[in-house]
């Protein structure tokens, strides 16, 4: 058997589609365009490059972006009094803090301090709740793109077992309230379970996000199953001095079982910007109390 790649720059280039055409039917209907803000502390080499990518999927999607650099040593009162002043601020519908923060802040702090309705990056606490009661919230962007390509993948869910690698509180613990809200049966695994090899082979869905280069090997997959690898690690390449970006599966290796596989890149990755323009349009609707469209996005 080979498996079928599942092309999540596919998806996600069409769900940009879709956002870009309700983004102009929002503004409209509302006389303006929906806002995302996203602050940078400092002048990290990969948040930079993240939050310059950030800005112009937000302007192709016919958005306003709304860019807030602070210096590295500034206090965490300075960037808490600009979170409160974007909380206010009625042309701002999004509010992303890029991670991770210079030390001497405190990232849960300046978390809890954005307002859930605006936390489109779905960290805050209250967002994680809503989750975990099946209220309407946001969902980290990360683990909504996998439900995404799962459900365009498999349809319904209902009854499927799955298993998730990973514990952590952007990917792993929303996965599983994801797919328990799907109506799977849900297995949260992680780097100290006993017999992981078993406890994957009886997955009908395997969503691998925990971070050790090709942990999971092919072996470990049940025939035919749809694997999902949140992994990327950077690794030794074939030449000396090169690297190159593996996930946390065996990709060779689970080609040979699984019916379908993302690949790494190509697979999970274009779906979190994808999905963080999709919270902010959400956010942008909700906040206007405008109606938009169940499954619309």
């Amino acid at each position: 058997m080979t498996a079928e790649l599942i092309d999540g720059k596919a998806f996600a280039l069409d769900l940009r589609g879709r956002i870009a055409t309700l983004a102009a039917d929002f503004t409209a209907r509302s006389g303006r365009k929906a806002g995302l803000a996203v602050v940078l502390v400092g002048a990290d080499a990969a948040s930079q490059v993240y939050v310059r990518s950030k800005g112009k999927a937000t302007v192709e999607a016919g958005m306003a972006s709304f860019e807030h650099r602070l210096p590295a040593d500034a206090s965490e009162t300075e960037l808490l009094d600009l979170v409160r002043a974007l909380n206010h601020d009625p042309l701002v519908d999004g509010i992303l803090v890029q991670l991770p923060l210079p030390g001497h802040l405190d990232e849960q702090t300046v978390i809890a301090t954005i307002s859930p309705d605006k936390d489109v990056d779905g960290f805050h606490v209250t967002n994680a709740g809503r989750l975990a009661v099946g209220q309407p919230g946001f969902v980290p962007c990360t683990p909504l793109g996998c439900l995404m390509l799962l459900k365009n993948r498999l349809g319904s869910l209902s009854g499927l077992d799955a298993v998730v690698i990973g514990r952590s509180n952007i990917v792993g613990k929303p996965m599983a309230q994801l797919l328990l809200a799907e109506s799977c049966t849900v297995t949260i695994a992680h780097s100290r379970t006993r017999n992981l090899a078993d406890v994957v082979r009886r997955a009908d869905i395997v969503v691998a996000a925990v971070g050790r280069p090709e942990m999971v090997k092919g072996d470990w997959i049940k025939p035919g199953a749809t694997v999902i690898d949140v992994g990327i690690n950077r690794v030794d390449g074939a030449e000396p001095g090169k690297t190159r970006l593996v996930g946390d599966v065996d990709f060779a290796g689970a080609c040979d079982v699984a019916g379908a596989i993302t690949p790494v890149p190509g697979g999970v990755g274009p779906m979190t910007i994808a999905v963080l323009l999709r919270n902010a349009l959400v956010a942008a609707f909700r906040n206007a109390g405008l109606e938009l469209a169940e499954g619309a996005i």
